[in-house]
């Protein structure tokens, strides 16, 4: 027995196979995914949200259905997306899905509205580091300009004392140099005192001459300054023109280089054999000794022995002999003469005149005879 149209029932079993195909349609992340499992930083509950963006008037949000599924990544823990993953018993008692957050569908890199950027420690560091650099160096730099300065004052320290050090040393040789040129004179006064024959003979030779009076041979040499008239003072033995004198002659001739030169027999001291000639050609005349000779000293005799000009024989003092006459003393010495040298100039290393050579013993050798210089010129002052 029928109540109703037949017709209807059809329509009632399309019903069910349409109450199945509704799961599909959901998005199978939304329905699947736990609520402990949903990334992002938004809070667990639908509700105003606490987030680093800026706080909004609660609304609702988009259904779940409006979110396109590629918006939320896929969770490790996520449900299968099959429409069969959960039961029909308890597909009807799942968490409804979280609603994606509107920050969560922004392009990666964007924050919202409003929101401040996060900061970077990493740039902060990046930041900081070049000042710190800086200080640093700026530390080093000055450690080193003041080390700089220390060693400075260090070295220009070491410099002075140096210096005092050399100015020391310098007088100290500025000393020893004045003492080495004092003892250099010395030297050099001895070294001119020796007795050196060649220097003395070529000193005095220019002032020696060959006296010829009558038949005698004799020497005469300069002494003395200059004559008044502007000629020259000699010195020979008496006996050398006696011959001359006692026959009242008062010329004689000197002969030098060669040249012959008259002379005027001035004065005669026959006691002491001494006579005075004049010239009035100009000659350089001798120094005589202001020391009386003594024995051992050096001396040279220069004459013109048997005629031979320019003769020079050394020897030394060997004594001051007293005659007992009323000649007076005597000077001995060794060197040579011969006849031809009475009147000649005996000679000291100093250049001066000790004696005037008046004889000599054939008989014996070394052994001549002169008058003191000084008994000469007290006799006859032209000295």
């Amino acid at each position: 027995m029928t109540t109703g149209p037949e017709p209807a029932m059809p329509a009632a079993g399309p019903a069910v196979p349409a109450a199945v195909p509704a799961v599909p349609q959901a998005p199978p992340a939304a329905a699947v995914i736990p609520q402990q499992a949903v990334p992002g930083p938004f809070p667990p509950a639908p509700g105003p949200m606490a987030g680093p963006f800026p706080p909004a008037a609660p609304q609702p949000w988009p259904h779940p259905q409006a979110v396109p599924p590629h918006a939320v990544p896929p969770h490790p823990q996520a449900a299968p997306a099959h429409p069969q993953a959960l039961p029909p018993h308890l597909a009807a008692h799942a968490a409804p899905p979280y609603p994606v957050p509107p920050h969560a569908m922004l392009p990666a890199g964007h924050l919202p509205p409003g929101q401040p950027p996060a900061a970077r420690p990493g740039l902060l560091r990046r930041l900081v580091r070049p000042g710190a650099l800086i200080a640093a160096l700026l530390a080093v730099l000055v450690g080193l300009v003041a080390w700089q300065t220390v060693r400075i004052e260090q070295l220009g320290g070491a410099l002075e004392r140096a210096d005092d050090r050399l100015s020391r040393l310098q007088q100290e040789d500025k000393g020893r140099l004045d003492a080495a040129e004092s003892r250099l004179g010395e030297l050099e006064k001895e070294v001119g005192g020796a007795f050196n024959v060649e220097k003395v003979a070529a000193a005095v030779l220019p002032s020696v001459f060959r006296v010829e009076a009558g038949r005698s041979i004799g020497t005469a040499f300069a002494v003395g300054p200059q004559a008044a008239d502007g000629g020259t003072n000699l010195f020979t033995n008496y006996h050398v023109v006696e011959e001359v004198w006692k026959k009242g002659g008062r010329t004689a001739e000197i002969t030098r280089a060669g040249q012959r030169f008259n002379v005027k027999i001035v004065r005669v001291d026959k006691v002491r054999d001494v006579a005075h000639l004049h010239t009035t050609a100009k000659f350089k005349g001798l120094t005589v000794a202001a020391v009386a000779a003594k024995p051992g000293q050096q001396v040279i005799a220069v004459g013109a022995p048997l005629g031979l000009t320019d003769t020079v024989t050394s020897g030394v003092i060997s004594a001051i002999r007293e005659t007992g006459y009323e000649e007076g003393p005597m000077v001995q010495f060794d060197a040579a003469i011969n006849p031809g040298n009475s009147g000649g100039p005996v000679i000291n290393g100093q250049q001066e005149v000790v004696g005037i050579a008046v004889a000599g013993y054939l008989e014996a050798e070394g052994l001549g005879l002169a008058i003191p210089i000084a008994d000469a010129c007290k006799s006859i002052d032209i000295c």
